[in-house]
């Protein structure tokens, strides 16, 4: 197994300290949260961390600039997409976020409301800030970033349009941004990794050992950078996990990966969820992760 240790050091000597660089487990405890069924409470009501990006000490220093004006950096001519897991206003919208939609084996909800903290800051509060965070990261190495959305429509998108962003922009990477619903005790991140799949609109046999390679190097740079340890109830504390049941993942045709950033439903968990200089240094972990992996 893979200790918080371990994953770090796999990223050194695989190389993964890129531009900005600072197996199977037993069945999970059934979660509320972010990628399986909507939980309670709603995202009313609570805290709303600012959507300006980094506080002015966290910032990343300006990207250069060439004539036409345009940026420039390591990551020039990529593009990455971030889908910020969720909707601030899901819980307004239950009957459309509830309509069944294709991934391409079975049929799901168009998306859940996701979970939030026992204060009541919401997950879908938290992935706007922390990608919001991590494309400021990126762009300042020069990657053209999209969001999914960007707290800019009233409900969604369904996970079908999700993965149809990331297809239709020919994303070199995507990275779905979460946060778990699990009971208190259950600590820690993990990176979902999407399985072999193949029925209906779902092939996934090209992105599997793509988006393995993103996700490992996701893994070993966010211990580093935020020194949280590896989920200690999901993917036997290798801070990877493989799903089949998950339309974003099941009908993308580019590489991508989810990260479950914590669980936070846990206290301590969730003392560092909403801090906003913890959510900087998540942002920091995953932008190394997906530099890494686009710098090869």
């Amino acid at each position: 197994m893979l200790t918080a240790a371990a994953l770090a050091s796999v990223c050194l000597t695989a190389g993964c300290g890129g531009a900005g660089d600072g197996g199977g487990s037993g069945p999970a405890q059934p979660r509320a949260g972010s990628s399986g069924a909507a939980s309670s409470p709603s995202a009313s009501g609570s805290a709303s961390p600012s959507k300006s990006g980094p506080a002015a000490d966290e910032s990343s220093p300006a990207p250069a600039k060439s004539a036409n004006g345009t940026r420039s950096g390591p990551l020039t001519g990529r593009t990455v997409v971030i889908d910020p897991g969720h909707n601030p206003r899901n819980h307004e919208h239950t009957r459309e976020i509830g309509r069944q939609v294709d991934i391409g084996t079975t049929h799901k909800e168009c998306d859940t409301t996701g979970t939030s903290t026992n204060s009541g800051y919401a997950e879908a509060r938290f992935t706007l800030d922390v990608s919001h965070r991590l494309r400021a990261l990126l762009q300042a190495q020069g990657a053209k970033v999209i969001l999914t959305y960007d707290d800019d429509r009233p409900f969604g998108p369904c996970v079908d349009e999700r993965a149809r962003i990331g297809n239709n922009a020919k994303a070199d990477a995507v990275v779905s941004v979460h946060a778990d619903g699990s009971a208190a005790g259950n600590r820690g991140f993990h990176v979902i990794l999407p399985a072999r799949v193949r029925g209906g609109a779902a092939d996934t046999s090209k992105i599997v050992d793509p988006s393995r390679d993103l996700g490992t190097r996701i893994a070993g740079l966010f211990v580093r950078a935020t020194g949280s340890a590896p989920s200690n109830y999901v993917g036997g504390h290798t801070g990877l996990d493989t799903r089949s049941d998950l339309g974003g993942l099941n009908l993308s045709t580019v590489p991508k990966v989810f990260i479950e950033c914590g669980n936070m439903r846990d206290p301590k968990d969730a003392a560092l969820l909403t801090s906003a200089g913890w959510r900087q240094k998540a942002a920091q972990g995953i932008a190394d992760g997906i530099s890494s992996y686009l710098n090869g």
